[in-house]
């Protein structure tokens, strides 16, 4: 009964906020919202002064688990766009709701054109599960070119007026995104003592890993804690694949990456799939392992 309160409350709110953002969106500045930290600052570097540009999922959240808070509903009703970053379990969970109270709000998917990496299929009780696409798309120079392309689309389709701001802020962006991924290319490829092999609490990192040709190998079992067997295989196949660098991150409990640590001397490293400045982070990756 109170989940039942809470949603109609919920959608009260984002209803309401809508008409709001209707009647007001001539004289307020124009506003989009994404659901990440890097979709914002790919966005941002495309729209420049054009747009604002709102985050649903704020800094250290978990974006498989978050729920929206009233006044970011709010701010979702003042918005005329919804830049989605593909699959990630707040859109999977609240995608449809939000988009059918706020239905004039034009949502655009930035995963259109990426060759998707599938998660593993696992046995519950009697069925099989199917493995959903791996979200953690934007973590990938190959990816973030698809990602920038579809932005700087979306922002002609809702600005066409603009659209040589766009083109120019878009290649600026294409470049720095070459830059990076020739900065982690040497980095990785060129380095005779990079490391082929990383481990990894939750596996946000699977197409950097493709990019680059390297084994992800991740703690967690199923997105749930690991069993003591898969920990005691995690270690047998750290020392196997000389594995120097585990990687934590800080929506995500470090004990066990510390077991493993304690029991391979692997380094524990933290990162930030989730960071905002994106091209730092991913050159932060590949110096940690690069060595």
């Amino acid at each position: 009964m109170k989940t039942m309160i809470r949603s109609g409350a919920i959608l009260f709110i984002i209803a309401l906020s809508a008409c709001t953002g209707q009647g007001k969106k001539e004289t307020k500045e124009r506003t989009i919202t994404v659901t990440i930290e890097p979709q914002r600052y790919f966005t941002e570097a495309i729209a420049g002064d054009r747009f604002r540009i709102v985050s649903m999922v704020p800094k250290g959240s978990n974006p498989e688990t978050y729920d929206p808070t009233p006044k970011q509903l709010v701010s979702l009703g003042e918005s005329e766009a919804y830049f989605r970053i593909g699959h990630i379990g707040f859109e999977l969970t609240w995608m449809e709701r939000l988009m059918k109270s706020a239905p004039h709000i034009r949502v655009f998917d930035l995963s259109k054109g990426i060759a998707f990496i599938y998660e593993e299929g696992h046995i519950h009780g009697d069925h099989y599960h199917a493995g959903g696409v791996d979200p953690h798309t934007w973590n990938s120079p190959v990816n973030a070119r698809i990602i920038a392309d579809n932005i700087f689309r979306a922002l002609c389709v809702l600005d066409k007026d603009n659209e040589a701001y766009y083109s120019a802020r878009y290649d600026s962006l294409i470049h720095r995104i070459g830059e990076t991924d020739s900065i982690v290319f040497n980095l990785l490829k060129r380095n005779d003592k990079a490391d082929h092999a990383f481990m990894i609490y939750h596996p946000a990192l699977s197409y950097f890993a493709r990019d680059y040709g390297l084994h992800q190998i991740c703690i967690e079992e199923s997105g749930k804690e690991p069993s003591p067997a898969h920990l005691k295989e995690l270690i047998e196949i750290s020392k196997f694949e000389d594995v120097r660098v585990i990687f934590v991150q800080p929506e995500f409990d470090k004990r066990n990456a510390g077991i493993v640590a304690e029991e391979t001397g692997t380094g524990i490293v933290p990162v930030n799939p989730l960071s905002y400045d994106w091209n730092e982070e991913m050159i932060h990756i590949a110096k940690s392992l690069g060595h």
